[in-house]
């Protein structure tokens, strides 16, 4: 009897976490889809290609407000080989964030890549509207 009281315990406690996710809290308040640009590596700014450096080793997520324009900046890290892209799913403002969704893109079988370590990674800009950024 123990054992099914601590079963109902555990399935209830699972039920109350998962209903509330922020990933779910975000994808009711989108108020507009926003225009953006991916940036070439030839136009990021200084301080923008510093911190990309530093971090390019591991995943990492940050975002740049240079007073006119948000940069959102998402890179995956050291991957086996080139050819891998970057997706741009959703970029978004909530009534309390600005939303984005990258995906990674490998190379396919039949694409011809350099056999040397990588670091994809995405620099994006949009209009500032002054609120934080998201990450899903």
């Amino acid at each position: 009897m123990k054992n099914v009281f601590l079963v109902l315990c555990c399935i209830i406690v699972m039920v109350i976490f998962t209903s509330c996710s922020k990933e779910e809290e975000h994808d009711d308040d989108k108020i507009r889809d926003l225009e953006f640009t991916v940036v070439e590596d030839k136009d990021v700014p200084e301080v923008i290609a510093q911190k990309i450096e530093e971090s390019k080793m591991e995943p990492f997520k940050f975002s740049y407000n240079d007073g006119q324009y948000l940069y959102i900046i998402v890179g995956y890290g050291e991957q086996p080989t080139g050819g891998y892209s970057i997706q741009v799913k959703e970029l978004y403002e909530s009534e309390d964030y600005v939303v984005v969704l990258t995906e990674l893109l490998g190379p396919s079988k039949d694409d011809t890549v350099t056999m040397s370590l990588s670091y994809p990674y995405v620099v994006i800009k949009t209009e500032d509207v002054s609120l934080p950024v998201y990450y899903k």
